[in-house]
């Protein structure tokens, strides 16, 4: 593509790219894609996004097409990879001129330099990094922050690779160039300290742009570029630097106000301290150990006590109390329950984490942790007027009593794994707890707890809130029931039925919100209700639209279904059966054509599935189950059906394998009988630890006992069907049936089947 004659063509379609009508838009993309592959391409984009004369749609197009260029084009190994030479012209330009002066394109400049970067530098673009480091010391501001934007992210980018020899090519490049960084750091940092007080926002927010951008070079080549960071002074230096400089940076948020243009980039630039903090921890827990201290000592002072007051912010905060928990937890600082199997490393920082937290501090860390951070906020409590519903009731006498009880209960909450062995909660419950759960109106009364949820449910209004309450409802029938309810919980279908019937109606709005717990509260009812009654039954008319929408909801439903079958199959299926078997049949039209397809190829596909069972038959590992595939194969017979034929030998090996498993011999007599068959039911003994069954684990007991596994005997299952297919067939035919069955198989059947 020559460039002369292609640079006009080429701005002509990147204009058209930009237009909001596609009928012109979509043949420009087409022609653009179709470019992407040729030579010159890439020189004429680069051409157009640093001509500044342009149109800045146009120009910015241009960068993100060379920008994806890089990922498809750039590597040799690429199909239509460019050339070595283009790749050689390109990188020389791109670091030409530091000085796009719109902000979104320079930011995407420097992105796809660093892609370049990431790989070519630094053995096919070994000039790159100096030049940027002497692009950072001129004195024109704007080349500067574009060349120190470069440098950022170039950094950002070579510290991301993890293969070994990229660590060690990062490794000789912060060595390199970290004592410069440090002191382009400390350079803009000082400019910045000296010029906030001069009222000229500008200049202020310009330099405390730079102090940001070299930050965040120096948290990459900090965090990145060392093994063993702990022996670089300038390295420790720079991080035991850092607390000196967060409190000038706090220092200057009481004359930088909320509303001056640099608050932002100052709060920035606090986080990002705290951040190279956080990850030089987690990066490097051992040589972070001379840290531990000071970072504590700090981190504390500004956040429990009054030397953060006016200067600290809540993003702040929340990183300086992750700071102490990246501290106090880390895995490295903790020993061994042998000390002496411990390294001197975790010793010696165990020893100075033990030795801050002393019981004034930590007495002292709580107390500020109740009584200031877990009250309510202004917004909270403005909120709470706007919408009491949300939070309590309105009519409070002492507000500041109300709110030290809410952090109190918010702070035991989330510590109750570790107040277990100290606080005896049944006692705070019934003499503190208790009480506060009365809701008392203008008459005074005391109701059940759940009349008094369900007269909440109907009272509120948030979906939050509705939903809120259904979950409370549900685990307290679940876990009442299964403690001691039992066949009792049929005394609270005055209540829990409407609640059921509001939460699964899809006719009614709320079920959008109700609808997971809905069914959660009434399969829990169902399998703890001793027996059907007309209002169980009725509200059963609510699942047909439930299954309609095939939902996540759809297997929760299944089990509901089952829970009735269990529970009274003869009148439920009277009542619902015909509408179960429509909603069925429905739900089966989702299957695909060609699902439709093999399902019309019935025989074969009957042919296909013995074939696979009795292949896989010893995937089937319980006995009883290879019981049950034995009486179901054998299910098929009699039958003059020659797909059924075909397969006989299977049927019978299966059944000869599944006499194997179930009969045993009697000593006495010499015969067999099936050891699966039951008569009675056995009540499982339960332990203490161990829950009660519910009604439905008892109805699944007593329905085991109508199983064909335990009803059906196995050797007299096999003869009928024998005698009833010979009977079908006649004697010749059954013989010649039979010879299709290995002879050793046909002894072993009938040495079981002696006696009949």
């Amino acid at each position: 593509m020559d460039l002369n004659s292609a640079s006009t063509v080429v701005l002509q379609v990147l204009t058209q790219a930009t237009s909001q009508d596609t009928a012109v838009l979509k043949p420009a993309e087409e022609q653009l894609k179709q470019w992407e592959t040729q030579p010159g391409f890439y020189s004429v984009l680069l051409n157009i996004f640093t001509n500044h004369t342009l149109d800045i749609n146009v120009r910015w197009l241009a960068v993100l097409y060379f920008k994806n260029g890089i990922d498809r084009y750039w590597r040799r190994v690429a199909p239509h990879a460019l050339s070595e030479e283009e790749k050689s012209t390109l990188r020389a330009g791109l670091i030409t001129n530091f000085n796009e002066p719109i902000n979104q394109i320079a930011t995407q400049i420097a992105v796809l330099i660093a892609k370049v970067a990431r790989l070519d530098c630094p053995r096919q673009w070994p000039e790159l990094i100096p030049t940027l480091i002497e692009s950072v010391k001129v004195q024109d501001d704007l080349r500067q922050h574009r060349a120190l934007l470069t440098f950022y992210h170039v950094t950002k980018t070579l510290a991301s690779k993890r293969l070994a020899a990229d660590r060690k090519l990062f490794y000789d490049l912060a060595s390199g160039i970290y004592s410069f960084a440090c002191s382009l750091w400390n350079h803009h940092t000082d400019t910045f300290l000296q010029q906030v007080s001069s009222g000229n926002e500008a200049a202020v927010l310009s330099s405390l742009e730079r102090t940001l951008l070299s930050l965040k070079v120096l948290r990459k080549l900090t965090v990145n570029g060392f093994v063993e960071p702990h022996k670089n002074m300038e390295v420790m230096g720079f991080l035991h630097g850092i607390f000196e400089r967060l409190k000038q940076f706090l220092e200057c948020s009481r004359s930088i106000g909320t509303d001056n243009v640099c608050r932002d980039r100052l709060e920035k630039t606090i986080i990002l301290f705290t951040k190279v903090l956080l990850d030089f921890l987690d990066q490097h827990p051992f040589s972070f150990t001379p840290l531990i201290q000071r970072s504590l000592e700090f981190s504390v002072s500004y956040v429990f006590t009054e030397v953060g007051e006016g200067v600290t912010f809540e993003r702040f905060i929340v990183q300086c109390m992750n700071l102490i928990k990246m501290i106090v937890k880390n895995y490295a600082y903790k020993p061994s329950k042998n000390f002496e199997d411990s390294s001197p490393e975790t010793l010696e920082a165990h020893k100075i984490k033990m030795a801050f937290f002393t019981y004034p501090t930590l007495t002292e860390i709580c107390r500020r942790l109740v009584s200031h951070y877990f009250l309510l906020t202004e917004e909270e409590l403005t909120m709470w007027e706007e919408d009491p519903e949300g939070f309590s009731p309105t009519n409070v006498e002492d507000m500041n009593a109300l709110l030290i009880k809410d952090a109190v209960y918010n702070a035991v909450g989330l510590a109750a794994y570790e107040l277990f062995d100290s606080v005896d909660f049944d006692q705070w419950f019934k003499n503190q707890l208790l009480p506060e759960l009365q809701v008392i109106h203008n008459r005074q009364y005391l109701e059940t707890m759940f009349t008094l949820l369900f007269q909440l449910l109907q009272q509120v209004t948030e979906c939050d809130t509705k939903m809120h309450v259904l979950h409370v409802l549900s685990c307290v029938i679940e876990r009442v029931n299964v403690q001691g309810l039992g066949a009792d919980s049929k005394n609270l279908y005055p209540f829990l039925l409407p609640v059921i019937q509001l939460s699964t109606d899809v006719s009614q709005p709320p079920h959008v919100y109700l609808l997971e717990d809905g069914l959660e509260l009434w399969l829990v009812t169902l399998e703890n209700s001793p027996c059907i009654t007309p209002e169980l039954l009725r509200i059963f008319q609510n699942m047909s639209p439930l299954l309609e929408l095939s939902s996540e909801s759809l297997r929760t439903c299944f089990k509901i279904i089952n829970g009735y079958i269990f529970l009274s199959s003869t009148e439920f299926l009277q009542t619902y059966a015909v509408g179960l078997c429509q909603s069925f049949c429905e739900l089966l039209k989702e299957i695909t054509t060609d699902g439709q397809v093999q399902v019309l190829k019935m025989d074969q596909l009957l042919g296909n599935m013995i074939e696979m069972w009795v292949d896989r038959m010893d995937n089937i590992t319980q006995p009883e189950r290879r019981k049950l595939s034995a009486l179901a194969l054998l299910s098929l017979l009699p039958s003059d059906n020659s797909v059924i034929q075909d397969k006989f030998c299977g049927i019978i090996n299966i059944s000869v394998e599944g006499l194997h498993d179930v009969m045993t011999e009697d000593p006495e007599t010499g015969t067999y009988k099936d050891c699966m068959l039951m008569s009675h039911l056995e009540e499982p003994k339960v332990t203490e630890d161990e829950e009660p069954p519910t009604e439905q684990d008892k109805r699944k007991k007593m329905l085991a006992l109508k199983d064909p596994v335990h009803t059906v005997s196995l050797q007299q299952f096999i003869y009928e069907k024998l005698k009833a297919q010979q009977e079908l067939l006649g004697e010749q035919g059954f013989q010649s049936l039979m010879e299709t069955v290995d002879t050793e198989i046909v002894t072993q059947l009938q040495e079981f089947l002696q006696g009949f």
